[in-house]
């Protein structure tokens, strides 16, 4: 089957240099299995894990580039939606999480130290250790071509290239300096659309581990002050975020083709507070 050819002289109106349409209209698609694990506080240990594998497909997932940042804002082909029928923007194959709470055994009516008292259990008593880890794969991206290649007038260029029939190997290589490889695609004959999927490979995955140590001191019997230490992405793990999916400049492969220039969590925080419960 040859690709579709668009000469200029016959789009629907040559007149037209630039317009913007919403259609209020599409179809998507999600299936998942979810699986959930609690165990309630016992020998003062509370855990919940949980897990999801999913699939959402759809048209277009991000109609202006605040909603999302790894994909085009418009369908590629406007008469052929099903040319566009892949992951969504905010598609997550993977994700996963585990929250715990343990209340350490030490002072009054613990295993250790039981019979502590006074000073003694407002040192040793009432520390409660917490973590939440959280791991998700990697958001679909579409590499584009970075100009109207189809000729077609959308000058938001949702264009798409060519997949390399030549090119062997992995096309994401994982470098945040270049997430894909350009050379996987080639630059489609002007007048015409790659044959590249929409959201067919993902960007970089997520892991972050949050950490907080409690320690519960009563006041009074109504009243209690509980200090609060609290380390976020306490590994101080990179979380890389979407690559430049522009693969073109002009006819020639742009130099920041796959460059990742921001991450989607902070590094490591850690904050200290008090709060007063009564």
């Amino acid at each position: 089957m040859g690709q579709q050819y668009i000469p200029v002289t016959t789009r629907p109106n040559p007149n037209l240099g630039a317009g913007f349409f919403w259609y209020t209209e599409g179809n998507s698609r999600y299936n998942a299995l979810q699986t959930d694990l609690v165990h309630r506080l016992s020998h003062g240990l509370d855990i919940r894990a949980n897990y999801t594998w999913s699939k959402n497909l759809d048209m277009n997932s991000g109609l202006t580039g605040a909603q999302s940042s790894n994909q085009a804002q418009m369908i590629m082909d406007p008469f052929d939606l099903g040319r566009d029928w892949g992951p969504s923007a905010l598609n997550v194959a993977n994700q996963a999480s585990i929250s715990l709470g343990y209340q350490l055994p030490f002072g009054h009516g613990q295993p250790m130290f039981s019979g502590a008292q006074g000073i003694g259990q407002q040192l040793i008593g009432g520390w409660q250790i917490n973590s939440i880890i959280t791991a998700l794969s990697g958001f679909p991206f579409t590499p584009q071509d970075g100009s109207n290649r189809s000729g077609d007038g959308d000058t938001r260029n949702p264009d798409r290239p060519n997949v390399n029939p030549a090119f062997s190997g992995p096309v994401v290589t994982g470098n945040p300096n270049q997430w894909f490889n350009p050379a996987a695609f080639l630059l489609p004959t002007a007048g015409t659309w790659g044959n590249l999927g929409r959201g067919v490979y993902s960007g970089p995955g997520l892991v972050s581990a949050d950490i907080s140590l409690f320690k519960n001191i009563s006041v009074t019997e109504r009243m209690h002050l509980q200090f609060r230490a609290e380390a976020f992405n306490s590994l101080n793990h990179a979380n890389f975020g979407t690559p430049n999916a522009t693969v073109f400049s002009g006819t020639a492969v742009s130099p920041t083709a796959g460059l990742i220039t921001t991450t989607a969590t902070t590094s490591r925080q850690i904050q200290f507070g008090l709060k007063l419960i009564f």
